[in-house]
């Protein structure tokens, strides 16, 4: 139940479902955009609904295409499967920066979505990026990610594993010439040193980018792209917008990484492909520019990065 809850809902003081401050309704569906675009990184995988219906409201908004992102094996299997299921779906694989711990170290306590699980060593962890290798040779998976680093959620003891499966996963995407998604959480300097010693494959994009704007220049003339998510919308993400306003218009995408990050004015609610006209019309207010001029530079930009 949401916080600060009234008594205007119902003559019972409840609220009814779909109610502006019920966190659990889905928000309403935007306006739809006049230039179709994609959803540069989504996990229809842990939203409710089925595949079907995700794609079809989200293209009745013109969200046309998503880029379903695999975090762990079983992600990657399905999002792999649901991508040749789907037309209008493309498929990344990964082991997620915050997975490759929990595979070398172990998971006692079940966090992830495998349940608990016994150190694994390295010997594990290629076990699993071989899998992913193999993954990344098919040709409806476009990407290799989410991958990267991630201080906020993993300590000091699982740096070398993530950076182990980091470096893995910037040859495995450069031998298939796939695209690099980048996790990239309290890392920003650690990231790109790593792109830089390892060589960075031809296309690489910073999915859901956290950086500002200094940093968004540096990965705009490295040739890197910048996706943002609906934590722009977010009162304190002024930071987001700075970086957003100073990234070149072909380096550019959207994304939801639905579930989270819904945009406001629905933060909190469940997220989902259809609403990223929400976030889309924020940032082409941030950018200066018309909404239709910005989907379609969105949509060129998203087909050039994951080659379809």
């Amino acid at each position: 139940m949401a916080a600060n809850a009234s008594n205007s809902g119902t003559a019972d003081g409840g609220r009814k479902k779909g109610d502006k401050d019920d966190k659990s309704a889905p928000p309403p569906p935007p306006a739809p955009l006049n230039v179709p675009v994609a959803d540069s990184h989504t996990h229809l995988d842990m939203q409710d609904g089925t595949v079907a219906d995700a794609l079809a409201k989200a293209a009745a908004v013109g969200v046309t295409t998503v880029i379903q992102v695999g975090c762990d094996l079983a992600g990657s299997r399905w999002a792999a499967e649901t991508a040749a299921a789907h037309e209008a779906v493309w498929a990344t694989v990964a082991l997620h920066p915050n997975e490759a711990p929990r595979i070398v170290l172990g998971d006692p306590d079940g966090w992830s979505r495998q349940g608990a699980r016994e150190p694994g060593g390295d010997a594990a962890l290629d076990a699993a990026l071989d899998e992913i290798d193999a993954l990344a040779a098919l040709d409806h998976v476009r990407g290799v990610g989410e991958t990267g680093l991630d201080f906020f959620r993993t300590g000091p003891e699982g740096v070398a594993a993530q950076e182990r499966s980091f470096r893995r996963h910037i040859a495995i995407a450069k031998r298939h010439g796939k695209a690099l998604v980048i996790h990239d959480r309290d890392a920003h300097d650690d990231v790109l040193r790593v792109l830089a010693e390892e060589g960075a494959p031809e296309t690489v994009v910073f999915h859901c980018f956290s950086g500002d704007a200094a940093m968004a220049k540096v990965c705009a003339e490295a040739g890197y792209y910048l996706s943002f998510a609906g934590n722009i919308t977010f009162k304190n993400a002024q930071p987001l917008r700075d970086a957003l306003a100073v990234a070149p218009l072909d380096r550019v995408l959207v994304e939801t990484d639905a579930p989270f990050l819904t945009p406001a004015p629905y933060r909190g609610r469940p997220n989902a492909p259809y609403l990223i006209p929400v976030t889309l019309r924020a940032m082409a207010a941030v950018k200066g520019v018309d909404e239709d001029a910005l989907a379609t530079a969105v949509a060129a930009n998203t087909a050039r990065a994951f080659g379809y």
